[in-house]
């Protein structure tokens, strides 16, 4: 509770926390929106692929002339990890740039905020045991979902309950699996015309729509709260809030999940289309379990929304503000030495589905695509069954036809062996 203060020593001091931003998109956008604005924190170089995007990001985010003028900007990534910084932040949504970058700056001696979730559940456990080994710290980013739950997932621990399910909300129906970057704007209420005038990227957003972000989120909790993910997959459960705690409970007593501990993503639409009273679209949740009769009976004398039974109980947090909230994982990394989440075991992964029916020598085109949908699994099915990991399944030719809705394997493409990706998940999998 005492980040702002810690930081404001900083400032006083004459020692603000120096950061390093790679990926000056959306969520790196709404972080820098805050950055002049949090005493003891200062943002001095970004890297983008085009530097005067960047530039721009940060005039249209409120930043002034002199600010601009101040920071350094780079168009290569690995040019400001080695700078004097303390903390890189990686934002580029690329996993096999992501795992570069976040590699080079734990050599370097910096620690590391992952906003790339798709770099993280591809080989975080990798990551992050390289961090630990150098006393560094790798988190995940805060005002991400992964995030949030993970610290609401942590207090219920630390309060003595038993995590019965964690998750977040989105809208979602099955028939998103199958929608491309051609036809995604419709579901935003958007013309392709507004959508780009708003420089959004089809295929990003598809992702969120398809259920490919989903998976790669609920994948990340899994690894870094100890929580399992359902065998067939993310069932997507419409609910609201009023009723979490009913249906995300085991089967055994009426829920809808194979059992206690899981991750889980409710829906805000029903599978008619129907808006789903009091809906949880763009909130996060963890279900609490009673350990005795006692604290059964607290939960309804002080209001929360249980099951029938009293002993499952929900605490859920309505919103998120994503990158604006980016700067508690930075203080916290400089400051207290501690991540905002982070990747504990491999417990969850998110692998490649086709889209379509899929002929060898086509190319994969990855998240949000046109040729496949990210599916959360087990990571033991994964590794077993030798599953595509999503992080893994772009530009690269596959081998032999794959049907419509079968799982790919990773010998089902020509994997880059030299990929730093692709050689992580190995030693991933060499390890079990």
């Amino acid at each position: 509770m005492n980040l702002s203060s810690l930081a404001r020593a900083r400032a006083d001091a004459g020692r603000p926390i120096r950061v390093a931003l790679i990926g000056a998109g959306k969520f790196g956008s709404m972080f820098l929106a805050q950055a002049p604005h949090i005493a003891g924190l200062s943002v001095t170089h970004i890297a983008d692929l085009d530097p005067e995007r960047a530039r721009t990001a940060c005039r249209t985010v409120g930043w002034t002339a002199e600010r601009i003028a101040a920071t350094t900007y780079r168009d290569d990534g690995l040019e400001v990890v080695r700078a004097d910084v303390d903390v890189v932040i990686e934002a580029t949504g690329a996993p096999e740039a992501g795992l570069n970058h976040a590699r080079a700056a734990l050599d370097a001696g910096k620690h590391v905020v992952m906003v790339n979730v798709e770099a993280d559940v591809l080989a975080g456990p990798v990551l992050a045991a390289q961090a630990r080994a150098a006393g560094l710290v790798y988190s995940m980013a805060y005002g991400d979902q992964p995030a949030l739950v993970s610290e609401m997932v942590d207090w219920a621990r630390a309060a003595g309950f038993q995590v019965a399910a964690a998750g977040k909300g989105t809208k979602y129906l099955p028939a998103y699996h199958q929608v491309t970057p051609d036809g995604v704007w419709d579901h935003y209420g958007l013309t392709p015309e507004q959508a780009r005038d708003a420089g959004m990227n089809p295929q990003m957003f598809n992702s969120f729509l398809d259920g490919t972000k989903s998976a790669i989120e609920m994948a990340a909790i899994a690894n870094a709260c100890g929580l399992d993910v359902p065998e067939a997959g993310l069932a997507f459960p419409p609910c609201g809030v009023d009723d979490l705690a009913h249906v995300l409970r085991p089967r055994s007593v009426g829920g809808q999940l194979d059992g206690d501990g899981m991750v889980e993503v409710v829906s805000s639409v029903e599978r008619d289309g129907r808006p789903v009273f009091r809906d949880l679209r763009w909130g996060v949740y963890v279900i609490l379990k009673a350990q005795n009769d006692y604290a059964a009976a607290c939960f309804r004398q002080y209001g929360l929304p249980t099951d029938s039974s009293g002993r499952y109980a929900a605490m859920y947090k309505p919103f998120h503000l994503i990158g604006m909230e980016l700067s508690i994982s930075v203080l916290s990394a400089a400051l207290r030495g501690e991540a905002t989440g982070s990747t504990r075991e491999w417990r969850g992964d998110a692998v490649a589905v086709a889209k379509k029916a899929l002929t060898a020598g086509e190319m994969l085109d990855g998240e949000g695509g046109f040729t496949v949908w990210g599916r959360a699994c087990p990571a033991a099915t994964s590794a077993r069954e030798g599953l595509l990991p999503i992080g893994l399944a772009h530009r690269v030719r596959l081998r032999r036809n794959v049907a419509q809705g079968a799982v790919l394997r990773m010998a089902d493409v020509e994997l880059d062996e030299s990929a730093t990706g692709v050689r992580l998940r190995r030693q991933m999998l060499e390890a079990r």
